[in-house]
């Protein structure tokens, strides 16, 4: 008999799968220490990224049109919790004109996120935080892959 925590299992994935899906629709990433060791905060990993997180990047690619940079996977160095980059379920995006006019034309306004980013929620549930220099989206499926 199985848990209730059963039903959110998710699929994992390895740095070099999630870069080929970025590569395949055009997604680029960068780092500030232009590495991707998951164990240094300055590097952009994405090992141990959740599937769903990599086909949501891609959903939203296809879906804006934007051009789309990730500066944030599953590296140290950001806030912890379930729903957290270390557990795969966000990606951060630098910010460009583009990729803000799509989330707040397309996603509705849902508040203010405990540490003042205002945030918006897609009809998907994925939730897109302004942090102010990036956005950072968790995301709880593919948004409709």
């Amino acid at each position: 008999m199985g848990t209730a925590g059963d039903a959110f299992a998710v699929t994992k994935i390895s740095h070099s799968t999630a870069t080929s899906m970025f590569s395949s629709v055009g997604i680029t990433w960068s780092s500030s220490g232009g590495c991707s060791n998951r164990n240094n905060s300055t590097c952009t990993s994405f090992d141990q990224l959740n599937l769903a997180t990599a086909q949501g990047a891609q959903t939203l690619k296809r879906a804006s049109g934007c051009a789309l940079n990730i500066t944030g996977g599953t590296e140290t160095g950001h806030a912890s919790g379930t729903y957290s980059h270390w557990n795969g379920y966000k990606l951060d995006f630098s910010k460009s004109t583009c990729l803000t006019n799509y989330i707040k034309g397309n996603f509705a306004y849902a508040g203010v996120r405990g540490d003042g980013a205002p945030m918006y929620k897609a009809g998907s549930g994925n939730i897109y935080a302004d942090e102010g220099n990036h956005w950072d989206v968790l995301y709880y499926n593919c948004g409709g892959c």
